[in-house]
């Protein structure tokens, strides 16, 4: 078996990108909305404050904005 086969055999990663994640909860209605908000200062994933717009969230994982939790499910 060759390492690209091993590779192949993994599950695929479930996972949603927290710009993403912000759009489909309503906090911002474009993407450059959904950017500008991560990058603000604004959103903390699981306590701590995040700046990356493309930062994988995984289920259960808690998205905080403005002292609302949001949970995430995939």
């Amino acid at each position: 078996m060759t390492d690209n086969e091993k590779l192949d055999d993994k599950p695929p990663e479930k996972y949603i990108e927290l710009n993403t994640f912000i759009k489909l909860q309503g906090l911002a209605t474009t993407g450059g909305q959904a950017k500008n908000l991560i990058r603000s200062g604004a959103i903390m994933v699981n306590g701590t404050l995040e700046t990356r717009n493309k930062k994988k969230l995984q289920e259960n994982d808690i998205v905080e904005y403005e002292g609302k939790k949001y949970h995430v499910k995939i």
